[in-house]
């Protein structure tokens, strides 16, 4: 059966029609039956209840009662004309009223009819008394709840257990698939791209399954394409390098042979093939990490250390542009765990684009607060904040893809190319954390990066058992 809704549908009708046979089977078996036996017992009781009423009196009457229902398991009272009781036992108010010749009150029910009563009346042997018999046969058994409320329980069971086995089972076959689905989901929107959730050895043939097939096929082909994209990257990227480098050497030749009316045009050529060079190294860079081929170290690092050593080599750099780099680290041990140098790359690279599209005289501001994440728990936060005009609210999300620029002329200003924001967005997720952007209110653009701080517990160490910060060389643009 390859439709769902087949399935659903059948599923949901057996069920139904699981409760129906089964409770009709149940009632037409324990549904007492009103057969001559019963005709028979009526009679013979009625009869021998006289004689030994005018035999014996009450007292003889009683005793053949109370053995007739030990014996029967039924309910039997007589009735003289007058209305009593002939054995002195007391009576039920049902027994009164069919001895009276009043109908019994009507009673719904589901499965179980209420209980039968058998009446008869004969007159004495004298002919001067009518006496009238009561008898109820046995109801069947009731489940947790008889009377006096008569719920018809054993079929509300019956429904329940029936329908919930059904439909527990169904629940569990189309769930099944989709929780597998969602953790493959999961998986690959984390960055797994090896994540599948088809099970090579289920047969199913529905639109479930149609669905993880289909999720699967997507996922191999994403897996495929990302990797060739990396690949060609990283290629390109290593065959640059050869002609380049014969550059360099052509160049340092030209320079020792050429007049000072070369000069101009030779510096034109290094400038532009250090550009190259440096393009190079941050297409390598992020090949890397898209590939996982960079290692990220699990070691202890003071993220506190790491901006401080920011900010002082972004202060000297922002003197070019009559700017200030200011950092705000409260006291304390900011320990993460995670590689430095790519650490320190990525809240350089933010730095060094908040000094680029700062206004002149302005001050680029670096603050080091603490969060709490429900994700992650205690987090680090690196803010970035600088006095330039900011960016297209639309452009706030495109700021970490590679090679993503607001326009041309913007990055011919600058010399950037669209790749060092991306390479932090890299590196902070690589550590567990997530970069975002925001214009401020006041005019800027404000870069949080965030990172997993470590528990208190290890973070008690002491300063000079961390490892120092080192620099990387890497820079960014918008």
């Amino acid at each position: 059966m390859k439709s769902l809704f087949l399935k659903i549908f059948l599923s949901f009708w057996v069920a139904q029609a699981l409760f129906l046979v089964i409770a009709l089977l149940v009632m037409l078996a324990l549904r007492p039956q009103r057969n001559a036996s019963w005709e028979a017992l009526r009679s013979t009781a009625l009869t021998e209840a006289i004689e030994a009423y005018e035999h014996g009196g009450a007292k003889e009457a009683h005793e053949y009662l109370e053995n007739l229902q030990t014996k029967q398991h039924v309910r039997v009272y007589v009735f003289d004309d007058q209305g009593n009781e002939i054995s002195g036992r007391s009576s039920t108010g049902w027994a009164e009223r069919v001895a009276a010749g009043r109908p019994l009150p009507q009673r719904p029910g589901m499965l179980f009819p209420r209980p039968q009563i058998l009446t008869e009346s004969r007159a004495s042997s004298d002919g001067q008394h009518l006496y009238t018999i009561a008898l109820e046969l046995p109801p069947g058994p009731r489940v947790f709840l008889g009377p006096p409320w008569h719920v018809p329980v054993p079929g509300l069971i019956i429904a329940v257990l029936s329908s919930g086995l059904v439909c527990y089972f169904l629940a569990w076959y189309m769930t099944k698939p989709v929780a597998r689905l969602r953790a493959a989901t999961q998986q690959l929107a984390a960055g797994d791209l090896t994540a599948r959730a088809g099970d090579p050895n289920s047969k199913r043939r529905d639109e479930i399954a149609g669905l993880v097939r289909d999720f699967d096929s997507m996922a191999a082909r994403l897996e495929t394409l990302v990797k060739a994209q990396s690949r060609l990257l990283n290629d390109i990227s290593h065959e640059l390098r050869s002609p380049l480098a014969r550059l360099n050497v052509a160049l340092g030749l030209a320079r020792q042979r050429s007049g000072p009316e070369s000069a101009a045009m030779l510096e034109r050529i290094e400038l532009e093939a250090g550009r190259l060079n440096e393009l190079i190294g941050r297409l390598l860079t992020l090949a890397r990490l898209e590939d996982g081929e960079q290692s990220v170290a699990s070691t202890p690092v003071l993220l506190d250390e790491v901006v401080l050593n920011v900010t002082e080599d972004a202060e000297f750099e922002a003197q070019a542009r009559h700017c200030h780099v200011r950092s705000e680290i409260p006291a304390g041990i900011w320990g993460v765990r995670g590689d430095v140098s790519l650490l320190h790359s990525a809240i350089e690279n933010v730095v060094r684009n908040a000094i680029r599209y700062t206004r002149e005289g302005t001050t680029v501001e670096i603050r080091l607060e603490k969060t709490k994440s429900a994700s992650t728990g205690e987090e680090a936060v690196v803010r970035v904040t600088d006095c330039g005009s900011g960016v297209p609210e639309e452009a706030l999300q495109k700021l970490f893809q590679p090679f993503y620029r607001l326009d041309d002329a913007r990055g011919r200003q600058t010399g950037g190319v669209g790749l060092g924001l991306a390479i932090t967005e890299r590196a902070v997720r690589f550590h567990g954390g997530r970069v975002l952007a925001v214009n401020r209110a006041e005019g800027g653009l404000m870069v949080e990066i965030h990172l997993p701080l470590m528990p208190e517990s290890l973070t008690q160490v002491s300063s000079n058992q961390w490892p120092a910060s080192s620099e990387v060389p890497l820079t960014t643009d918008h």
